[in-house]
């Protein structure tokens, strides 16, 4: 399977600073998406952190028996060693945190995440949200307490039920990921997301055959919505 890939990040048009990371591999075997919190420096910290520790554990082991499954938990699980660590060391950060998503394509396509960045997959023009936020209402949706319009709303709707960076983080959920030559995937912050409705993010991914054109356009028409929030998109197409 080859793949394509492509990545954007901006600040949006409140925020001063960009608390959002990503980081794609050169040779199209990861990619890494992280939103962080806990203030101004903290939250850039945060996934700067977990970026940087996931980035370099999973090239460090790739060639390693290890299977992929492990491979990602124990890369998430270092990333939320550091960020305790740091925050140890820096009390004026303990509160921070972030959420990350990663796909990994090794023996087979692998994803994980923790919190609500999310990651999409576009077949043909059906756009599917492949992560299941860790958030208050997302889990409020599940048991039907809300509807997925109120929930858009909805107060809570930035309470996170998990994120790297709390001692109580105990499970981390690593799934096969279907792919398909034509596919599109797309990693990205909430950034994107609480501006973007699932349609517009189909139409700009579907409309758009260049790679960068189509990130642009997303990060654009959140900014367009608002832009309240820093903005990270990945791209991945399979042929």
């Amino acid at each position: 399977m080859k793949l394509n890939f492509t990545g954007l990040s901006d600040p949006g048009l409140v925020r001063s600073n960009n608390q959002d990371h990503y980081h794609i591999d050169q040779e199209g075997r990861f990619f890494i998406v992280a939103d962080g919190m806990g203030g101004h420096a903290g939250g850039e910290e945060a996934s700067r952190i977990a970026t940087k520790e996931i980035q370099e554990y999973l090239t460090s082991n790739w060639d390693t028996p290890e299977p992929s499954t492990r491979l990602l938990e124990q890369a998430l699980w270092q990333a939320n060693e550091a960020i305790l660590q740091d925050q140890q060391n820096h009390p004026e950060r303990a509160d921070m945190g972030t959420t990350v998503v990663v796909a990994i394509f090794r023996d087979a396509p692998w994803y994980t995440h923790v919190g609500d960045s999310r990651l999409y997959r576009l077949r043909e023009s059906q756009l599917e949200q492949v992560t299941e936020d860790h958030t208050w209402v997302a889990r409020a949706i599940k048991v039907g307490d809300i509807t997925a319009d109120e929930a858009r709303i909805h107060p809570f709707r930035h309470v996170l039920s998990r994120c790297l960076g709390r001692e109580d983080l105990h499970q981390v959920e690593v799934q096969l990921l279907d792919v398909k030559p034509g596919d599109r995937l797309l990693l990205c912050s909430d950034g994107l997301t609480e501006e973007l409705v699932d349609e517009k993010i189909a139409d700009c991914l579907h409309d758009l055959n260049d790679l960068d054109k189509a990130a642009k356009s997303l990060v654009e028409a959140a900014k367009e919505q608002g832009g309240h929030d820093n903005i990270t998109v990945v791209i991945v197409a399979s042929s």
